[in-house]
Order: C-alpha cells, then structure tokens, then sequence
C-alpha cells in the first residue's frame, strides 16, 4: 500500500519529536521543559553538545561562536528552499527583536543553511536581507555542515522531489539559544509564542548584565 508523504511543517515537527525522544533514550537529564529559572523553552543548561559552531558567513569570513559573545544567539538550522518553517521562524526572531527595542541589538540570528548545494553565499545575504540588517548566515562543504549538525544534534534529510533535480531537505524545526558567554542554554521549539520567547531572551541578556 502506498504511503502519503507528511508535509514538510509535519515532516519537521515529527523530528523534532524524535529528537527529544532519543535524548530521552540516551538518558539526558538536562532535557526538560522549563525549568527554576522559569524559562519557556526547553532548558538545555550544562549539555554537553553546541559547543562549537566554525562555519563562513555568506561574506566569505569564517565565523565561530566566539564571535558573537557578548549577545545571546538564536541558531536555527534550514535552508532557503524551506517553504514554510524556515522563513516562518525567522520571520518571527525578527518579531522578538523588534519586541525587545534597544535589547534587539543584543540578539544574534544565525542561520545555518542544511543545504550547502544549493544555497551559496549570494541566496544566502539576499535571504537574510528579508529578515533583518543584523541576520547572519553560515555555510559550509558538505562534510563541515554535516559536523556542524552533529555538534547541534540536528537532523535534516534530503527528500526527493517530482522532478529531477528537486528536493527538499527535512530537519530539526526548532531554534537553540546561546548565552552571552557562548554557553548552549535553551532549545526554543517551532511555534513557541513570541512573547515566550522574547521573555527567555530577555532573561538571558539580563543575566550577562549581573
């Protein structure tokens, strides 16, 4: 019998599932909602993962996390092709910084492209151009994006398209958030409420401050 393929909103958030669902298996107990500091993204504070991130931005600089120390970073994992997480999660970061007024500035997004062979560094700035002057991007080989998302803990999938040459890549719909120290803190999941998650980053930005 055949099987309908999900679509990709659904593909997405089921790997998220399965995401948290093998943590769970591995017997990561750092992987928990909320938390004492009263977080509303997933706090992932002492995970031993996304500790390094060595990708270049879409100028040809290569950039780590060292680089944005200082700001609280949002990472989020896609592709420019994405015809509805991607450019839905940006588009709401860009709604949080707006939310935070001067805190705004404080907040990086970086976006780190799972499809290297289609998104070259041109597609790339004029992607971020549509969310924000403060937007970066991150690409790398084939080889360095696939380190990059075992560092994170991401999956993404090539998936075939109708047509010869067309695809779409699956993966991990959530954003991870690191503090101004460069620590890994939150795992924001796709959809969380703007307000949540402008309240977990102000939180952060106010803790770089004490």
């Amino acid at each position: 019998m055949a099987v309908t393929p999900l679509p990709t909103r659904l593909r997405a958030r089921a790997a998220v599932a399965l995401l948290a669902l093998a943590a769970g298996l591995a017997g990561c107990d750092k992987l928990v909602p909320g938390s004492a500091a009263g977080f509303k993204s997933v706090d992932i504070t002492g995970a031993e993962y996304g500790r390094q991130l060595a990708l270049t931005d879409a100028d040809g600089k290569p950039r780590t996390l060292a680089d944005f120390k200082g700001k609280v970073s949002v990472v989020f994992f896609g592709y420019t092709h994405c015809p509805d997480v991607c450019p839905t999660t940006l588009a709401e970061i860009a709604e949080v910084k707006a939310m935070l007024g001067k805190d705004g500035e404080r907040v990086q997004a970086i976006f780190v492209t799972v499809d290297p062979e289609r998104d070259t560094p041109q597609l790339l700035k004029a992607y971020m151009a549509n969310f924000g002057p403060g937007f970066i991007a991150l690409h790398g080989s084939a080889e360095q994006t696939a380190a990059a998302a075992r560092e994170f803990k991401v999956f993404y999938m090539k998936v075939p398209g109708k047509t010869e040459g067309s695809y779409t890549v699956d993966h991990t719909a959530g954003s991870y958030i690191i503090d101004a120290q460069g620590r890994l803190r939150l795992f924001a999941r796709y959809g969380m409420p703007a307000p949540d998650l402008a309240s977990d980053l102000k939180q952060l930005l106010a803790e770089s401050r004490s």
